[in-house]
C-alpha cells in the first residue's frame, strides 16, 4: 500500500521496515510536499485502503484507530543515506 501511494506521489521509498508496533520509512519526496502532507497522506491511504479490505476495522473509534496521531521526522541532511538505511536494517532483527 505505501509503495503504491508514493509511486502517485512521485515519492521514492529509499528503505522500509515494517515493526509490530511502528513503520521506519526512509523516502525522498518533492519539494512540494511537507512532511505532514506526507505523512498524512500515508496513514489516511493505508486506513482507508484497510477499513475497506477488513469491514470490521470500521467500528474502531478513538484510541482504537489504526494509527496514532503521532509521527518522528527526521533528514538526511547530517547522516548520509546509508547511515540511515543501515539504521533501518538494524532494527529489523
Amino acid at each position: 500500500m505505501l509503495r503504491e501511494k508514493c509511486e502517485r506521489m512521485e515519492v521514492k521509498i529509499l528503505d522500509l521496515s515494517v515493526q509490530p508496533d511502528h513503520i521506519h520509512l526512509f523516502v525522498s519526496a518533492p519539494p512540494r510536499y511537507a512532511p505532514s502532507q506526507l505523512i498524512n497522506a500515508f496513514k489516511g491511504y493505508t486506513s482507508r485502503y484497510l477499513k475497506e479490505e477488513y469491514p470490521h476495522l470500521k467500528k474502531l473509534t478513538g484510541n482504537e484507530s489504526l494509527w496514532t496521531d503521532t509521527y518522528y521526522v527526521g533528514t538526511a541532511g547530517t547522516v548520509s543515506a546509508e547511515t540511515i538505511r543501515h539504521y533501518i536494517e538494524e532494527c529489523q532483527d
